[in-house]
């Protein structure tokens, strides 16, 4: 039975040099890319066995709903995982933590009181969980989810070219 959640199914990153899309087998690889990428830009050399010269491994557009995750978040420590669910109206997504014990968290304050509970994690810091939330990719929202707004500058879809996904990574929902 599918879940109702809307999560997470593809993880990809851009080339630097050839603003192809590069779709990243494990979500520890991606996040590993994805808290460094500031540091050191993701390019196709990066993917063994793969050059700019290869096609795009996936292509944007909005046959999925793309999300843009922040760059230099840091990696979820070991034995956590993060959590991201697409809100029903794709007005943003909600991001949790999934503790080692399997109990969700949703602020840093539910995180600190986790740690200070379980002595074994102590050496984990606060500051390496980010509640941040991906940005939606307005122009691949499915048409019946797009906000009506009775502002007459707002009336029409949002558009957001390619440029503002270049050099990111992102996420792509089921």
């Amino acid at each position: 039975m599918k879940s109702s959640l809307r999560t997470v199914d593809t993880f990809a990153v851009q080339c630097e040099k050839c603003y192809k899309w590069r779709v990243i087998d494990t979500e520890e690889e991606y996040e590993e890319i994805r808290s460094t990428i500031l540091e050191e830009p993701f390019i196709c050399g990066r993917k063994p066995g793969v050059s700019c010269e290869d096609p795009a491994d996936i292509e944007y557009n909005a046959t999925r709903t793309w999300v843009i995750d922040k760059p230099g978040l840091p990696k979820t420590p070991e034995g956590f995982k993060r959590s991201l669910v697409l809100r029903r109206d794709y007005s943003k997504l909600d991001a949790y933590y999934i503790t080692p014990t399997g109990k969700r968290v949703r602020t840093r304050n539910e995180i600190a009181s986790f740690i200070e509970a379980n002595p074994q994690y102590k050496g984990i810091s606060i500051k390496d969980f980010d509640f941040g939330s991906p940005k939606v990719m307005e122009d691949t929202i499915p048409a019946e989810y797009v906000k009506k707004s009775s502002s007459p500058s707002s009336n029409k879809k949002s558009k957001t070219s390619k440029d503002a996904v270049s050099n990111g990574t992102v996420l792509h929902l089921e």
